[in-house]
């Protein structure tokens, strides 16, 4: 067996949208009822100030859409964005698609069938062998198992990879409500296509360990639930306080098993389920705020995109001027509740 380092990575995004242009245009409207003071309290502390959409609200609301027709726009936006994220990274790792032994896609906001995996393997030019795995309902953690599940097929046939992860939550607006919950998951989703080439090699930043822990009996906590007017978000504000008790000792026990403390780690992809989770894992890691810069400016720059952020935050780490680091950490949420956490080392 060899090991499997990151080759090249492509990220793209659907049209961009500000923040308070979103709020003031359109949801400073849908929320015109008691909770608008909070909403609006909510949408200014997300720490999100610019993303993006592939339906914006400003010129479509997609509010009262049923789930068919919210179903139908998503194949029809990311085909061509998926493609796009596939290209680059495959160009960035100087391959060919038809050299690819496997493709893994990541997505919970939209279904179809053949679904994204077969249908962008035949528009990227992909071999008719070429394996496929299509990962869904995992959320804004699916990147981590789904490099994972690429990284093991690279290490055991010597193959390269490609793991795409795209998500439009923009699809998925929900009708004016009283509910908190639903205020925060429009104050912070955002839509992305974010991909990764993984080569069979033991040189450049290869993946060495993916980690996982999962509180069943916290499973309530985080919900994405099938209704007739699209997908609808739970999200308790309870979720902070659960990752606090688990996020040091995932990551300690992840970092011991290498030989490593959290001082040697000079890369951290931190996913920004929102500010508070920031803060947490923080504060529980005694990390210098500079530390989760590249995590807090992602969520600045492009909102929480679910799924694709922890690779655009790798990404953005890859580019830092000094040169990418020796040695990083990701971390995702989602789900279960489930803590993913990932050691990259190069």
């Amino acid at each position: 067996m060899t090991g499997a380092a990151i080759a090249g990575m492509g990220v793209t995004f659907p049209g961009p949208m500000r923040q308070d242009e979103v709020w003031s245009g359109f949801f400073e409207r849908h929320y015109n009822g008691s909770r608008k003071g909070l909403a609006k309290r909510i949408f200014e502390n997300s720490g999100v100030v610019s993303r993006h959409g592939a339906v914006n609200p400003l010129l479509e609301d997609a509010s009262s859409w049923s789930t068919a027709k919210r179903m139908g726009r998503y194949l029809t936006e990311a085909l061509p964005l998926g493609k796009d994220a596939v290209s680059s990274a495959l160009d960035a790792a100087g391959l060919r698609p038809d050299e690819i032994g496997l493709f893994v896609v990541c997505s919970c906001t939209g279904y179809a069938t053949p679904g994204l995996d077969i249908l962008l393997a035949r528009d990227l030019g992909m071999a008719p062998t070429t394996q496929r795995l299509f990962i869904g309902h995992m959320g804004c953690y699916a990147a981590l198992p789904g490099l994972g599940a690429a990284t093991d097929f690279v290490s055991a046939r010597g193959r390269p990879a490609v793991l795409l992860c795209l998500e439009l939550t923009s699809l998925h607006v929900q009708p004016p409500s009283e509910d908190p919950q639903q205020i925060v998951a429009h104050a912070l989703f955002s839509d992305a296509a974010a991909a990764v080439v993984l080569v069979p090699t033991a040189s450049g930043q290869t993946v060495a360990e993916i980690a996982a822990v999962t509180d069943t009996a916290t499973a309530d906590h985080m919900t994405w639930d099938v209704t007739d007017l699209g997908f609808r978000m739970g999200l308790s504000p309870k979720v902070p306080d659960v990752l606090s008790i688990y996020v040091a000792d995932l990551v300690g026990d992840l970092l011991s098993r290498h030989g490593l403390t959290l001082a040697d780690v000079d890369g951290w992809a931190v996913h920004p389920g929102g500010p508070r989770i920031l803060d947490v894992v923080r504060d529980r890691l005694s990390l210098p705020e500079s530390a989760l810069a590249e995590s807090r400016g992602t969520l600045a720059e492009h909102g929480n995109c679910s799924s694709p952020t922890v690779l655009l935050i790798i990404d953005a780490l890859r580019r830092r001027a000094a040169g990418p680091p020796r040695n990083t950490v990701a971390l995702a949420f989602g789900p279960g509740l489930t803590l993913y956490g990932t050691l990259l080392r190069g």
